[in-house]
């Protein structure tokens, strides 16, 4: 009930802002801040953590502490066979060496001899030591380096899918603002070609202008309100584009409303939100980079594996001796006069499967290393080709600037000149025609550099901490 009411609240509050100013401004920081917390997606990314956290705890449950109790019982008329039973308690640890102890007590008509023991049970404690074979690595160990780098790993890549969400998040709001800024030329300019077009009709009242130039500032209204029409069409579908990002806690998606408006400052923070600013070519570190993180993660993991399959070359002999005792509370009745111990020997004579499995890791690290080198590289050469493209946007930015204004001041000589009858409509809506496409060329030149900024953002692999 609390939620609804926050929601309600919220909108109540967006809709007195909006009465109030009319528009309701959108800023970019505050816009990729509820797609970082509210998205989906990150959401998602999030949960890739706890993931390998949880891989991790599954990991170390290889080392817990193990109960084993066996009991088997026959009885078959009228007689007991055999009635036994076998409780161990084993500790494992980091080497492979298992330490244990255990209670036996054996009883039955035609119980093995080898089964006998005291009336009263026979307690044992010792310890399992492997001498070749999975002594400085096993199973165990494998399991939970492996976890650990994959958790790690979960790390990187749950920062790859956050800045990959907002860079697409980023993209969808540069083109809404594209969108907006289109359709506020068209709104300008179909209020120009109105006014024209009544002061024309006057004129032609008065006989100061020919019929026929009402003709054509009317076909240049219709044209300028035809153009605005189709802006606002594109306006609303980017903003139900830039819709697919947003959402409020508990999935619930929002859908931007007409009087919601972009920021038109953006370039002055986008640096800023995004951090990228003040940050020279030579000031990154690839190896910080989330993707090779990952794919270093990765490497490590393989290694462990390849380094496991080496390990089972050799033999597996393994020795266990127990002590055996009637009375474990009497520290002095461990004798070792009185044991249970052996060996066991396993070795392959061919280990073709053993040498298979080792050829195939050490190819899983080879392919992982090279896809490192040339990912490193890609990265390496995108980051440089965008700070390129980027000196060359400030450059673009400045001239269709200066082309915007040289532009208006023909257009507003060309009108000064037809006040006083010196120059045409024609010439006029040819003027004002250039300086439309020069100031749509504007913002396109605008609205790549801000993706250019965005692709920045996205090779860096940022995660912004101020969001």
């Amino acid at each position: 009930m609390k939620r609804y009411i926050w929601y309600f609240l919220f909108f109540l509050a967006t809709s007195i802002c909006a009465q109030r100013n009319n528009e309701v401004v959108l800023s970019f920081k505050e816009y990729l801040g509820y797609v970082k917390k509210y998205h989906p997606i990150a959401k998602q990314a999030a949960l890739n953590i706890s993931i390998g956290q949880a891989n991790l705890m599954k990991a170390r449950g290889g080392f817990d502490p193990k109960i084993e109790v066996d009991y088997d019982r026959k009885k078959f008329k009228g007689a007991e066979y055999y009635d036994l039973l076998n409780a161990t308690f084993k500790i494992p640890t980091w080497y492979g060496i298992e330490f244990k102890g255990g209670f036996e007590q054996n009883e039955g008509d035609f119980l093995n001899p080898q089964n006998a023991v005291p009336e009263e049970g026979l307690f044992n404690a010792g310890v399992s030591v492997p001498v070749a074979q999975g002594l400085f690595i096993n199973d165990r160990m494998a399991t939970i380096r492996k976890a650990k780098f994959f958790r790690e790993q979960t790390k990187a890549d749950r920062d790859l899918l956050i800045n990959q969400i907002l860079y697409e998040a980023a993209l969808a709001y540069f083109d809404w603002l594209m969108a907006y800024n289109e359709k506020k030329i068209y709104l300008n300019f179909v209020d120009n070609a109105k006014m024209r077009f009544e002061g024309i009709k006057k004129s032609v009242l008065l006989g100061d202008k020919a019929a026929i130039d009402t003709v054509e500032s009317k076909i240049a209204f219709q044209n300028r309100s035809l153009s605005l029409e189709q802006a606002k069409v594109k306006l609303m579908r980017r903003s139900l584009e830039l819709s697919n990002f947003l959402w409020l806690e508990g999935n619930i998606p929002i859908e931007i409303q007409a009087n919601v408006i972009p920021d038109d400052n953006i370039e002055e923070n986008i640096d800023n939100t995004l951090e990228i600013m003040g940050k020279p070519l030579d000031s990154f570190v690839l190896e910080n980079h989330p993707k090779l993180r990952s794919l270093n993660y990765k490497i490590e993991g393989l290694e462990v594996d390849r380094k496991l399959k080496a390990n089972r070359l050799l033999p597996r002999i393994d020795l266990e001796y127990n002590f055996l005792t009637e009375t474990p509370e009497t520290a002095t009745s461990f004798n070792t006069a009185e044991y249970k111990g052996g060996i066991t020997f396993r070795f392959p004579l061919f280990l073709r499967k053993e040498r298979g499995d080792l050829k195939l890791a050490k190819y899983k690290v080879q392919d992982a290393r090279f896809e490192f080198e040339i990912t490193q590289l890609h990265i390496r050469n995108k980051i440089l080709a965008i700070y390129i493209e980027l000196e060359s946007f400030v450059s673009q930015n400045e001239l269709i600037k200066n082309i915007v204004n040289d532009y208006q001041s023909l257009l507003t000589a060309e009108e000064r000149k037809f006040s006083f009858g010196e120059s045409s409509l024609f010439l006029i809506n040819s003027r004002e025609r250039s300086l439309i496409d020069a100031k749509l060329k504007e913002i396109q030149v605008q609205n790549k550099f801000f993706i250019a900024k965005a692709k920045l953002f996205n090779s860096l692999a940022l995660s912004p901490l101020n969001l």
